[in-house]
């Protein structure tokens, strides 16, 4: 079942999305809606095309294995039943898929032709813990790949379960969430707050300007550097 949210705009969307994700983290931390320690994935998991612009869409999750067969059937070509479910979720989409494996990523569980369905089917991107394939085929159409690992061959990929909460990179994602990823990771956005991420990255911006031009500045001075970040500092505190 998809997270309940208020869904936004197709504008709204491109705000956050070309915020990226660092500034989006800035503007979430600014409105003080979590932790600063959550709501992103570690480091674990790595963006392939770095290259590629940020990409945002809502979370259609999956659980899969590679390592062993799967107790009946075959691979993936039993479960395309998923696609229908994925359909139901708003676009933009990413998919979000949890290698259950005890060693994720013994086989891939996305490639050249996952990618094509996939864009096809409204998403910008795949995130798994697990491992991924064929880059160059993948990249040259633009879609993004967040992976714990590469692997060559997709071994016994098959899926578990899907519409469920999973887990990748330390980030408990459920169906719908709203997820942000670029070259440095990808961090889920607050449906609380996603409309007002936008201004309030424009708010840490001006509280950053005034360290940068003294930065900046031919001769900049330790005082003049302490004020200025002191200045800072102040005013994000009270806009708390």
């Amino acid at each position: 079942m998809a997270a309940a949210q208020t869904l936004l705009g197709p504008q709204q969307l491109e705000s956050i999305r070309q915020l990226g994700t660092c500034r989006a983290a800035d503007a979430i931390d600014l409105l003080n809606v979590r932790l600063r320690n959550e709501g992103f994935m570690d480091s674990s998991i790595r963006c392939l095309f770095e290259h590629l612009p940020p990409v945002i869409g809502y979370a259609v999750t999956a659980q899969v294995r590679t390592a062993e067969p799967p107790m009946s059937g075959r691979t993936y070509p039993d479960r395309t039943d998923w696609w229908n479910y994925l359909l139901t979720l708003p676009a933009p989409r990413i998919v979000v898929l949890e290698d259950l494996d005890r060693r994720p990523g013994v086989g891939s569980c996305a490639g050249e032709v996952h990618a094509h369905i996939f864009r096809a089917l409204s998403c910008s991107a795949l995130v798994t813990n697990g491992a991924v394939r064929d880059l160059d085929a993948v990249e040259s159409i633009g879609f993004g790949f967040f992976a714990g690992s590469v692997a060559v061959s997709r071994a016994y990929y098959h899926m578990i379960d899907f519409g469920v909460p999973v887990e990748v990179g330390g980030l408990r994602v459920r169906p719908g969430d709203l997820l942000l990823g670029d070259r440095h990771g990808v961090i889920s956005i607050p449906a609380s707050v996603a409309a007002e991420i936008p201004a309030a990255a424009a708010k840490v911006a001006a509280l950053e300007r005034p360290v940068l031009e003294v930065a900046d500045s031919p001769h900049p001075s330790l005082k003049d550097l302490r004020e200025a970040v002191r200045q800072s500092v102040q005013e994000d505190i009270f806009r708390r």
